[in-house]
């Protein structure tokens, strides 16, 4: 897999700035970062812990710009933890980062609306545009000197851990409302999976549909693809066969027979 250049660093070398890209920010590597006279250090999605004296190095502190209202969803996963705990909004937060795992004090927050057919691509896409307007309104903040960060609460602190690949694998004895918010949460990336006649196929966008029968077996699969989940039932609308292109079901279910009582695995 091609490995792509990330926009800072695209800016960066037009602009002639050094780029230094370790795979792990040692305590030895903050000499280096020392040594590029900042005044602070920006983190976005970084997902390790900085060492203290990293930290240390700049004159007016690293700020993270983290994708949910904290203390709700410290770590790595934030935009899909929050979908697939039905969250109805969520955030950025400018945080000054300290020793812990996203304990540091707040600068700015704002929320965000979650849409009902959001996914983590979409989601990610708007508060990636929401964190760059709030991070170059704190850095006129800090550098005017008005920086006064405020201690996360105690109360309602949650942990948004890292996505395992088995995680995406839907669950059909789980209620449809469940499935659907994975289906969501897992698009892009890793794509919520299920099995159907040894084939694994990749689930795109769905939908809660009233139905009642057996979790995983096929209640229509005629223009349309619905599955019992162990409350209600899911439409599925797009799906994606192992190196096929994504298909509507209709599509899909075109040409395709369907053995009675077949069943998603």
């Amino acid at each position: 897999m091609r490995s792509s250049v990330s926009a800072v660093k695209q800016l960066a070398l037009t602009r002639g700035f050094p780029v230094y890209q370790p795979e792990r920010l040692r305590s030895d590597d903050a000499d280096r970062v020392k040594a590029a006279r900042g005044a602070v250090l920006i983190v976005a999605a970084y997902g390790l812990l900085l060492p203290q004296a990293v930290l240390d190095s700049v004159t007016d502190g690293a700020w993270n710009i983290h994708a949910s209202l904290l203390p709700r969803w410290r770590g790595a996963a934030p935009i899909q933890r929050a979908l697939l705990a039905g969250d109805s909004d969520t955030g950025i937060s400018i945080m000054q980062m300290d020793a812990g795992l996203d304990t540091g004090p707040v600068l700015r927050q704002r929320r965000l609306a979650i849409a009902q057919d959001e996914t983590a691509g979409s989601l990610h896409d708007k508060l990636a545009a929401l964190g760059a307007e709030m991070i170059a309104a704190a850095l006129e903040q800090i550098e005017m000197g008005r920086a006064d960060p405020v201690p996360q609460p105690g109360e309602g602190v949650t942990y948004a851990r890292k996505i395992e690949k088995h995680e995406a694998r839907l669950a059909w004895a789980r209620p449809a409302v469940e499935v659907e918010r994975a289906v969501r949460a897992f698009n892009p990336s890793p794509g919520a999976t299920a099995t159907l006649q040894t084939e694994t196929l990749k689930i795109w966008r769905s939908e809660v549909v009233a139905a009642e029968g057996r979790p995983g077996s096929i209640l229509r699969a005629e223009r349309e693809l619905i599955v019992a989940c162990g409350e209600q039932g899911l439409r599925i609308l797009e799906l994606q066969r192992p190196g096929g292109k994504r298909l509507d079901a209709a599509e899909f279910l075109r040409g395709r027979s369907l053995p009675p009582g077949a069943t998603f695995a």
